[in-house]
């Protein structure tokens, strides 16, 4: 089978197309034929070394979506899909023809979504997912999505209305606002973090009960937009990995910070977070992904220069 392989780590030159047999599972594996597979900026990141859990050598990618060929009876022929920590760090990944992985790392694919929308999912929607749950995000509850426009925050805001959640989105750009009015969703242009708190309090009086930070960039404004007893979830940080958090307001607010790690959980985790919300697109509650850029797989190498450069195109292998 064809595949994306990295030997060393710290610079893209080292990830090539090889050669590989297709892998054979062992006792509590399935083998999936890979029909599309996602390419997140950790993927990227991987290759460049930013993991250093990574073993070598290895095929990345994190999320598929596939057949299953060889496995228990009842999978085999099922439409599924997946994620997780394991895959593409210390087993191999999804950018290559055929994975393995344990039989409880994959979910029954929704039918309303093709292979390819659903490997484009699996990174930015558990990661969400998880980042609702974890804060409590329920009908009515106040909710203020930083980097609404991002994968992430697209998903937030997606599955928190699916929750009965009230919604605010913060973007960077005018035209980013526009887009997402245009969706029906309230909207603040982030400029200066003094002026946050007060845009939010002009929508949510007593402030909002849960903030989602998909940006790490405005936590030191985020909290004086909390309100009491609320929840500020992070998923990431400058590059040095540090911000200035204002203690005093968080603590006299009795707030509290959650950090949102994907790489928390395993492939089989993964897959009952996928099985909670993948109800909900054969529902008809959540919007299918447009716009995803496919791309064969042995012309990834050129993808993954694009995504380490900027791109923000949703990039989808096809082996």
């Amino acid at each position: 089978m064809k595949a994306l392989q990295f030997s060393k780590t710290g610079d893209l030159a080292a990830l090539t197309v090889v050669e590989r047999p297709t892998p054979t599972p062992a006792a509590g594996e399935v083998l999936v034929q890979v029909k599309a597979a996602g390419l997140n900026p950790s993927d990227v990141k991987n290759v460049l070394g930013r993991f250093p859990y990574t073993t070598l050598p290895r095929i990345p990618g994190r999320d598929f979506a596939g057949v299953v060929v060889e496995g228990p009876s009842a999978l085999i022929g099922q439409a599924v899909w997946g994620t997780g920590k394991d895959l593409g760090f210390y087993r191999d990944g999804a950018h290559a023809g055929y994975l393995t992985l344990p039989t409880e790392g994959v979910a029954r694919k929704p039918e309303a979504l093709s292979f390819v929308q659903a490997a484009s999912l699996g990174v930015p929607y558990t990661t969400a997912w998880d980042a609702l749950q974890r804060t409590g995000v329920a009908a009515g509850t106040r909710l203020l999505v930083i980097g609404a426009n991002g994968a992430v925050g697209s998903a937030a805001i997606a599955l928190a209305n699916v929750l009965g959640a009230r919604v605010l989105a913060a973007v960077r750009r005018p035209e980013q606002a526009r887009l997402l009015r245009e969706q029906g969703v309230e909207v603040v242009v982030l400029e200066q973090p003094e002026a946050l708190a007060g845009e939010v309090n002009a929508v949510f009086s007593a402030g909002a009960e849960v903030i989602f930070d998909t940006t790490g960039h405005w936590v030191p404004a985020a909290v004086p937009a909390l309100a009491v007893f609320g929840r500020l979830a992070i998923i990431a940080a400058p590059l040095d990995g540090h911000v200035q958090l204002p203690a005093l307001a968080l603590y006299r607010k009795g707030g509290s910070v959650v950090g949102v790690n994907s790489l928390l959980y395993s492939s089989a985790e993964c897959a009952r977070m996928l099985n909670q919300f993948g109800q909900y697109f054969d529902q008809g509650l959540l919007p299918l992904p447009r716009d995803l850029q496919e791309t064969p797989l042995v012309e990834g190498l050129l993808s993954y220069a694009q995504v380490n450069d900027g791109s923000s195109a949703k990039v989808v292998l096809i082996p």
